[in-house]
């Protein structure tokens, strides 16, 4: 039987402390996490924003004149000029593999070697043929001055002398056909000897020594792949196509880099060999070929890479850093725009510019700034126009050393002649009251 203590309030506390805990603990962990997060955040918005000058710190930029170099972007695609897979010419057992997989190879260098047993003996037999046929014309041959000299003396019929010759050509058309025989049981001797066609890199093993190989086997010996120098295959619009060959045909070799997939870091610099003879038309691109030394072997076939092609280089151009750049419609009109510093007041104004070329992270202004200028660059996403905005330290420093170095007027910052007026301290002066 259960006691009246097993039922009610404690014992049902008794049975679950443990869920009860465990519920405070989650309570009580969520509202420091909450209120870290609030102090967090708060600290980060008073470390962007001062509220004593209700002014956004910023960070700016000043727009200079510089080079801007002009860019074709493109996805490339590394592509040896040669590729070779090896093939035995003729059937045999494989004796003898000489290369390492991966290895570096020469042309010409010893790769493997096919038993030529049966193809020496079948050379020993051509030439014995040879011999035996020789020995035939130069009898026949013999035998027909002999029968020239009877036909003048009139001792042979002339129908015999025909025979003879024509036995003459017969034995010389076999004593040729054996030569051949010769050099084609030597071609084949020398091919048991496999060497390597191109100068480059072998690939994996496809037959083991052992293996009976025949011509035209599936997958070949082994795969040959060239180096140095390495071409890179990649199409640009077919828009740039006009640019690109007004380069060409004024005699510019145009350079080309090679990044990696991400874009960071620069593999190898080339330049441009040649082009395809038209555009594809399901794309609309033109295909081009780039050529790199390859000298550190940077470039590995099948590779994709980032295309850069140097079109030409602008000279003295005034530019801005690209994120200082922003889009929208300041004056009801959708365009780029800029917030323009006022180094004195700390404030920032918009103004609407007109973008050219991009290079990495500049950008070209063809209009609505002046050398000189100051921009914001980071911090301008609250920003409106005529907002107090807290310089940089540096730059700060550079704006007061400014008006430092300007003629020092009075109190009123009224020009010369003009008299200290104060409100509220007796009338205005003799004359009458300010223009104003």
């Amino acid at each position: 039987m259960l006691n009246d203590s097993d039922h009610g309030p404690t014992a049902l506390l008794r049975r679950h402390r443990f869920i009860i805990i465990a519920a405070i603990a989650i309570a009580v962990g969520g509202f420091w996490f909450v209120h870290h997060a609030k102090q967090q955040n708060a600290a980060n918005v008073r470390t962007r924003f001062n509220f004593r000058t209700n002014a956004m710190a910023v960070s700016v930029a000043t727009v200079e004149k510089g080079d801007i170099v002009v860019r074709i972007p493109a996805l490339g695609a590394v592509t040896p000029l040669t590729t070779v897979t090896v093939q035995t010419q003729i059937s045999g057992v494989m004796e003898e593999v000489a290369f390492k997989e991966g290895q570096l190879v020469k042309k010409g260098q010893f790769l493997a070697q096919i038993d030529p047993r049966p193809y020496e003996a079948a050379l020993a037999q051509a030439k014995a043929t040879l011999a035996r046929d020789q020995s035939l014309l130069a009898n026949a041959r013999l035998d027909l001055k002999r029968y020239e000299d009877l036909v003048k003396e009139d001792s042979i019929s002339t129908q015999t002398l025909d025979t003879q010759r024509a036995t003459v050509g017969q034995d010389e058309g076999n004593v040729a056909a054996d030569q051949a025989a010769i050099k084609t049981a030597e071609l084949n001797v020398m091919y048991t000897h496999i060497t390597s066609p191109v100068d480059g890199r072998v690939g994996l093993r496809q037959v083991d020594p052992g293996n009976y190989v025949t011509p035209g086997q599936s997958g070949g010996l082994v795969v040959v792949t060239q180096l140095q120098p390495m071409s890179v295959l990649f199409s640009v619009p077919e828009d740039n196509v006009k640019d690109v060959f007004n380069q060409l045909k004024q005699g510019h070799t145009l350079s080309v880099e090679a990044s990696d997939r991400t874009d960071s870091h620069l593999v190898a610099t080339g330049h441009l060999a040649t082009t395809d003879n038209q555009i594809d038309a399901t794309t609309g691109t033109l295909k081009l070929r780039a050529m790199f030394d390859n000298t550190d072997m940077a470039l590995f076939p099948g590779q994709f890479v980032n295309i850069n092609l140097v079109l030409t280089t602008l000279k003295d151009q005034v530019v801005i850093p690209t994120a200082a750049v922003r889009r929208g419609a300041p004056n009801g009109v959708q365009s780029a725009f800029v917030y323009v510093v006022d180094t004195a007041k700390s404030t920032v104004s918009v103004r609407p510019v007109v973008l050219g070329q991009v290079d990495g992270e500049r950008e070209v202004v063809k209009s609505g700034l002046q050398l000189g200028e100051v921009v914001v660059t980071d911090g301008g996403d609250r920003l409106r126009d005529g907002a107090a905005v807290q310089l940089p330290e540096a730059t700060a420093a550079e704006a007061a050393k400014e008006r430092a170095m300007k003629p020092k007027e009075d109190a009123s910052g009224s020009g010369p002649g003009r008299r200290h007026f104060r409100r509220g301290q007796g009338g205005p002066p003799p004359g009458g009251p300010p223009p104003g």
